[in-house]
């Protein structure tokens, strides 16, 4: 017999293995099948590494724990929390607004319980799912009516499909806008039904170009906010006022896309004004469409607003129902939208604006007192320091806006841009992952949006510089 034939003899079977008891723990957690297969995919493992080499003999509980520990890397949720440091507060890719508690309580007693979602429990029958929000909306928004789709990408598909298909939609050409995940706006109104007319420039556009480009066909002018980008120096744009007012000489809707959207004055919290949904209302435009997961700090929807004809369209167009709001965000929803009623406190309330809010000089104090933490977790290898940060707002909201800010700087004393990259490896493998961003051979962390910093220290000590997600 071959020395590798022996040492395969050394593997116990699957049998032994389980009835160890890390094995019998593990079925009472994953079930038979899954151990099971474990524990096979476990031994083809070793067999394959041993075969041809001499090997001592493995004991059946080293498999039970290597299959475990393969049963409980699995069984870790793809939908993961993570410490989002990365400079951006509307990460869309860290799922941009974290919601309030309030929010958070109402979500999940919608998922807990039986609600009235379409059922009017006044009247004792059956009732519209819009209804939960529609008061608020019109309320916090001065609108005549209010209905709700599952994004803002939506809210344009359907508004366009309803008000403009077969016809044509005017949009000035330095509006035609692309943003995340290919969404084009003349791919959207193709899809919608709807002829694209441009008119101007990419950077001029005057009220005779739109004047001249309405006709018998038109179905609609849109203006489209321009969130994640800005155009400027020779430039020129017909503001929405004057183009409600071409609407209503022609009898055309004007639909003003707002993209992110904004119920309050921004410039209390120092940033920049930011159009508001009502002063959007205010202006003449008969539809008025902006996201719910962005700027106004709830769940993923997509707001339509204005006149209650058109409305009443809209929600008689058969997408309507293809597009609708679950129950569990639809609470989310009318919790955020009750926040705005005291807007005294709604900063501390609505996690995105309190992270908008925050000062430089609280956020440098932060980094101070985290900042032996880091250095403990990174070793000697590393260069730790407080660093002055400018985060952004993200999600294509305010683009060109910064906010001073601070936080955790770590270099490698060798310079090594490779060390810096496996570093930032290692932070996103730790037990809740902490995403940063590398500049100029640095790992940055931005600490605008940490609160539970007890909690942040607790996973940081489990860091393992080397190790990967």
């Amino acid at each position: 017999m071959s020395a590798g034939a022996a040492s395969l003899r050394n593997i116990p079977s699957v049998d032994e293995v389980l009835k160890t008891s890390v094995a019998v723990a593990a079925v009472e957690l994953f079930g038979r099948p899954a151990v099971v297969k474990a524990v096979r995919a476990t031994l083809a493992e070793m067999r394959g590494k041993m075969r041809g080499n001499a090997v001592r003999a493995v004991e059946p509980t080293d498999v039970a724990e290597e299959a475990r520990a393969k049963l409980e890397f699995d069984a870790r949720p793809k939908v993961r929390a993570v410490f989002n440091l990365s400079g951006t507060v509307l990460h869309t890719n860290l799922g941009r607004a974290q919601l309030a508690e309030v929010a958070v309580e109402a979500a999940t007693a919608a998922m807990r319980e039986a609600i009235a979602l379409e059922f009017d429990i006044g009247e004792g029958k059956r009732g519209e799912r819009d209804e939960l929000i529609r008061e608020l909306l019109c309320e916090l928004t001065g609108a005549e009516a209010a209905t709700v789709v599952n994004n803002n990408a939506a809210a344009v598909l359907i508004v366009l499909n309803t008000l403009a298909k077969g016809r044509e939609s005017i949009v000035s050409r330095g509006e035609l806008i692309e943003i995340g995940g290919a969404f084009r706006m003349p791919e959207i109104m193709s899809r919608a039904g709807t002829k694209l007319v441009e008119v101007g420039t990419t950077n001029r556009t005057h009220e005779k170009d739109y004047l001249g480009a309405i006709g018998s066909k038109t179905g609609l002018i849109l203006k489209v906010h321009t969130s994640n980008y800005r155009i400027e120096g020779f430039t020129k744009e017909v503001k929405a006022d004057k183009l409600a007012a071409i609407a209503r000489k022609h009898k055309v809707p004007l639909v003003n896309d707002l993209g992110s959207g904004v119920l309050i004055d921004l410039a209390k919290f120092g940033l920049s004004h930011e159009q508001t949904v009502a002063e959007a209302v205010a202006e003449g435009a008969d539809i008025v469409t902006f996201s719910g997961d962005k700027l106004l700090g709830g769940p993923q929807a997509g707001f339509i607003v204005g006149s209650k004809e058109l409305i009443a369209r809209i929600n008689k167009n058969p997408m309507k129902r293809a597009l609708r709001v679950d129950k569990i965000r639809l609470a989310a929803l009318e919790a955020t939208l009750r926040l705005y009623r005291d807007p005294d406190r709604l900063a501390a309330a609505l996690p995105t604006l309190r992270f908008l809010a925050r000062k430089k000089s609280g956020i440098e104090a932060a980094a101070k007192r985290l900042l032996p933490a880091f250095v403990k977790a990174v070793g000697a290898d590393f260069e730790v320091a407080v660093t002055s940060c400018a985060s952004q707002v993200g999600s294509g909201s305010l683009p060109q806006e910064t906010v001073q800010s601070a936080g955790i700087s770590i270099r490698a004393k060798g310079g090594s841009g490779r060390a810096i990259a496996a570093l930032s490896s290692s932070f996103r493998a730790l037990p809740t992952p902490v995403i940063g961003h590398i500049e100029e051979q640095a790992l940055i962390f931005d600490l605008r949006c940490l609160e539970r910093e007890d909690d942040f220290v607790r996973n940081l000590a489990a860091l393992k510089p080397g190790e990967k997600p």
